[in-house]
Order: C-alpha cells, then sequence, then structure tokens
C-alpha cells in the first residue's frame, strides 16, 4: 500500500506502522533487509519523515553532540569542533 500524503503526526505516524507491518510479512523495507527490528523502526522512521518534508528531531546537539567554534590566533576563518 502506498504511504500517505501529509505533514503531520498522524500520518507519519501511520506511514511508520504501515512500513512496519511491511517489515513483517515480508521482511523488507522498500529494497532493503534490515538487520533487526529496530533497526526496520528507525528506517522506517527516517523515510517517513522524509517523504513528510521535516527533520527528525533529534537529541540536544543533534547527531554528533554540541558543536564548539573555536576562532585561530593566526586569524584566519573559525572552526567548528564537534
Amino acid at each position: 500500500m502506498p504511504l500517505k500524503k501529509g505533514r503531520s503526526n498522524k500520518v507519519i505516524s501511520s506511514n511508520i506502522g504501515e512500513m512496519m507491518s511491511s517489515f513483517g510479512r515480508t521482511g523488507k523495507i522498500g529494497t532493503s533487509r534490515p538487520k533487526s527490528k529496530r533497526a526496520a523502526s528507525k528506517q522506517a522512521a527516517a523515510i517517513a519523515y522524509s517523504e513528510a518534508g521535516r527533520a527528525r528531531k533529534k537529541g540536544k546537539g543533534g547527531v554528533m553532540g554540541p558543536v564548539r567554534i573555536v576562532k585561530k590566533k593566526d586569524g584566519n576563518r573559525p572552526v567548528k569542533i564537534y
């Protein structure tokens, strides 16, 4: 069954549910075969948020943690340290 169109949490949740039930039946999400149910749920969430045009909210500081910007002493561009 194709994914629903929309940006609401209800639509995203139903799309994740649809992909997870498909994973339960076939062991696939799209053309990929995730190793575990947990990996499949993460992939389904990423696809659903991507289709909705929304960024999935991550923890504090994003994936890599907080970013610290350091100015160089020689006056060049500041550098981001992750």
